[in-house]
């Protein structure tokens, strides 16, 4: 046997990580003068590879895995048994932690995503739990037995702009219907006005009308229990006022 051919037996065991002592310390002062075995070396690595992460992606090639048990097969050098059979061990153990470690990386990415999908999904229904929130108040304010309905309109203006006021004194909740409203000039705003019996006008709220003349107002922030004697609309800057600008161009009186 060729002393090339001698050292190309030992390659596939130090490959695995199996060739030890003088034999590996040999080995490793041949390759720095023979391409042929580094490459060689380098392609059972590489088989090594393949089939360390089979266990968490693809198959590797059956060309990888049938190169790897043939140049392993081919060491027939007189080894003691016990020695060939720890040497084994020691190399599949790592080639398992490998597989293994490449697992745990497809299973942390996993779980990664699947807590960024939770907490996606927690957001949605959040958000949905509150939009039914919302609604479930808008319909208690217009079915409630207490609430007060006063119709807000313009005088001698056809067609009639005029709005719905619906309030709930108990539940401080309002919600106001307009419609056939003119386009308010530029850089302003309607607010609608809350007018208590006792006490100042209270703001409820800045809109504007849409393309066909239409806005609501749905429970702006209003204090506690404030028994509403009627509601007006005046025009204002768009960021609106906390005291009515004259003249009240829309308003009603509560029955």
């Amino acid at each position: 046997m060729s002393e090339h051919a001698q050292f190309a037996d030992d390659l596939s065991l130090y490959a695995l990580g199996a060739l030890e002592g003088e034999e590996r310390a040999a080995l490793e002062k041949h390759l720095e003068g023979c391409a042929s075995c580094r490459r060689e070396l380098e392609q059972l690595r590489g088989d090594m590879a393949l089939m360390a992460l089979s266990a968490a992606g693809p198959a590797p090639p059956m060309r990888a895995r049938t190169r790897l048990m043939t140049a392993v097969s081919l060491d027939t050098r007189a080894k003691p048994i016990v020695v060939k059979k720890r040497s084994w061990w020691g190399a599949f153990g790592w080639v398992a932690a490998t597989a293994m470690a490449a697992i745990a990386v497809f299973f942390w990415h996993q779980s990664d995503q699947m807590a960024q999908r939770m907490a996606s999904l927690d957001n949605e229904i959040s958000a949905q739990q509150a939009e039914l929130e919302r609604v479930r108040s808008v319909v208690a304010t217009l079915t409630s037995p207490d609430a007060q309905v006063v119709t807000v309109a313009a005088p001698n203006a056809p067609p009639q702009p005029q709005g719905k006021a619906i309030y709930v004194r108990d539940r401080s909740s309002l919600v106001f219907i307009a419609s056939n409203l003119p386009a308010p000039p530029a850089s302003k705003a309607y607010e609608l006005w809350l007018i208590p019996k006792e006490g100042a006008p209270i703001p409820a709220g800045v809109f504007k009308p849409n393309a066909h003349g239409s806005a609501t107002v749905v429970n702006p922030p209003l204090p506690a229990g404030v028994e509403a004697k009627a509601f007006a609309i005046t025009i204002e800057p768009e960021s609106g006022s906390l005291s009515p600008t004259m003249p009240i161009v829309m308003v009603g009186s509560g029955t």
